[in-house]
């Protein structure tokens, strides 16, 4: 350990350099890792939020099941009298609106019905009650909707009074908001300019929320029912973009996984080509291998590990930096997690050095002597 620490003091420069290239691997994997995770959470956080675990869509509806399905009354009162099975209407569609104090904002409205397992309540003001009323997420809040705002969606002229805000929450990258169902259904059935009145809308919805308990046969049900139950994790990929962004942002770590362990072998190959006759004259005074062996991993361990801390550093202060701004989120354990894949890929880089430290010849320079 004594001699890798003078090696390191002595070629200074050098593994510098090498330890600001893993410094950059690692904080990019982990600015990558906190895009991932945000842009998944900006997609998908109002749904993995609803207390359900499966979702029955209408069988046609294969993708984008959320615009597309459409699931009769009729099919959720026959849910209802499963035995094992609450079950609740749900129904999500983005719009936009624009409130009396002249706010525009995109809005995801979540149809649910008052003091179901969906209602999701208020942290302020009052949880959702009336037709007319509207359940805003801290997200909207944030754009400016206050409590007591009349927001109105456009080019239906639906008017609805905010009476309460509850945790941030967003589908396909739009803050939720969250209505009664047959408010629901004027926002997705009601032709612009139309003044139908609620009974004549159809009474269908997007989705039936469902809880289970272990002797719920869901797939004797579909059949039955002529829905197609799915989980509430695989509801995700209905989300618009989910799917394309975690094979993009996946796609990107990966990359970054083999860039490690490639730069981090290819300088300590060179390195350890540059050292053969160093190697060979400790071998010829009696170093074994295992030592040798040792010496290199010492070396390998200390430049991938604070190249690999500081990378850490500099990928939290980013997410600090950024804040609320963009869709970025890093906890501690995902942080951690994505560090500790990086060091062992580039440590396993490094370890592809090993055979030629092995292989060092005390001959060599006993030769060279002569």
């Amino acid at each position: 350990m004594y001699l890798a620490l003078l090696e390191l003091k002595a070629a200074r420069g050098r593994f510098l350099l090498m330890g600001c290239v893993v410094l950059l691997v690692a904080a990019l994997v982990g600015i990558v890792s906190g895009f991932t995770t945000g842009l998944g959470d900006d997609t998908v956080s109002a749904l993995r939020r609803l207390p359900a675990s499966h979702l029955a869509f209408s069988p046609d509806a294969e993708s984008d099941q959320f615009a597309r399905s459409l699931v009769p009354a009729e099919t959720l009162d026959r849910w209802r009298e499963r035995p094992g099975v609450q079950a609740t209407p749900l129904g999500v569609s983005i719009t936009r609106g624009t409130t009396d104090r002249h706010t525009e904002v995109d809005l995801a409205a979540f149809g649910v019905e008052p003091g179901s397992f969906l209602d999701p309540g208020a942290e302020d003001g009052q949880p959702l009650r009336g037709d007319d009323q509207l359940v805003i997420s801290r997200k909207l809040a944030d754009e400016g909707v206050r409590i007591g705002d009349t927001l109105t969606v456009d080019r239906l002229g639906i008017a609805l009074e905010v009476t309460g805000i509850t945790a941030r929450s967003s589908y396909g990258h739009v803050p939720a908001g969250y209505v009664t169902t047959a408010t629901w259904q004027r926002i997705r059935f009601t032709t612009p300019g139309a003044q139908a009145p609620a009974a004549e809308l159809p009474q269908q919805y997007g989705a039936i929320a469902l809880r289970t308990t272990g002797g719920a046969e869901l797939a004797t049900a579909d059949r039955q029912f002529g829905t197609r139950t799915i989980t509430l994790d695989a509801a995700y990929a209905a989300a618009p973009g989910y799917t394309g962004e975690r094979v993009t942002m996946t796609s990107i770590q990966f990359f970054l996984y083999l860039i490690a362990p490639l730069v981090v072998g290819a300088f300590f190959g060179v390195w350890t080509v540059q050292r053969q006759p160093e190697l060979a004259l400790l071998r010829a005074m009696g170093a074994s291998r295992r030592r040798l062996l040792g010496h290199t991993l010492a070396q390998a361990a200390a430049v991938v590990l604070g190249g690999t801390l500081a990378g850490a550093a500099l990928a939290s202060a980013v997410g600090l930096l950024v804040g609320t701004e963009v869709p970025f989120s890093l906890p501690g354990s995902s942080l951690a997690a994505t560090m500790g894949t990086v060091a062992l890929a580039a440590l396993a880089g490094a370890a592809l050095t090993l055979r030629r430290v092995a292989e060092a010849d005390p001959m060599t320079m006993l030769g060279a002597a002569r």
